[in-house]
């Protein structure tokens, strides 16, 4: 990883925005890929540089959105047997019937708070694909999320300080707090939804 950063250190701004798209879109294919750490050394970079939050924020955004977009159209193109196969990493396993069971339930809702959990995230596009889901409502939700996740990263890391050791331990905090905001945002979406859900169930009901 010391490596990666160092490397990252010597590039020119514009180069480096597009690095970070590319890692941030290769996320959605290897998840393992340390999207986030890249991005929040690129956005620490930019701002010691010529660089803009906005254009790490761009870069980064775009990147994850058109990963996300691709592997959308893989999962619509080839199914779910051939993504388990090509891409295990991504698919299979208790994760995507988990992810199948909520959209199920809840709709866009599910795909929407799945992308901000780590393990989950880069299975919601391609599964969707699979499922022949709406790309609109699966991109939509895709790009919002995208936008709040790394937006939030790149905001913190540009506005930091000088002392990238400490940024990475802020990021690691951040990222366990994020992850249990998620779960709390899941939870009051899903209830939410389902609430709706059941209100109309008994107003058609009662209409019946």
């Amino acid at each position: 990883m010391q490596g990666l950063l160092d490397w990252l250190a010597a590039l020119p701004s514009a180069v480096l925005y597009l690095v970070m798209a590319v890692i941030a879109a290769i996320e959605n294919i290897f998840p393992p890929v340390p999207a986030d750490t890249v991005v929040a050394f690129g956005s620490w970079l930019a701002a010691r540089g010529s660089g803009s939050a906005v254009g790490a924020f761009l870069a980064t955004w775009i990147g994850n959105v058109g990963g996300a977009a691709a592997m959308y159209w893989v999962g619509r193109r080839h199914g779910t047997a051939w993504l388990r196969h090509r891409f295990p990493s991504v698919m299979g396993g208790v994760q995507e019937e988990r992810l199948q069971t909520m959209y199920a339930r809840y709709g866009v809702a599910a795909l929407f708070v799945s992308r901000f959990l780590p393990g989950v995230r880069a299975l919601v596009p391609p599964l969707a694909g699979a499922l022949r889901l709406s790309p609109f409502a699966t991109l939509g939700a895709t790009g919002l999320a995208s936008a709040i996740w790394y937006g939030a990263i790149s905001y913190l890391a540009y506005s930091a300080g000088a002392d990238w050791d400490q940024i990475s331990r802020t990021l690691a905090r951040s990222g366990r707090l994020v992850a249990v905001a998620a779960a709390g945002l899941a939870a009051v979406a899903l209830i939410a939804v389902g609430l709706v859900w059941r209100a109309r169930r008994a107003r058609v009901g009662g209409a019946g």
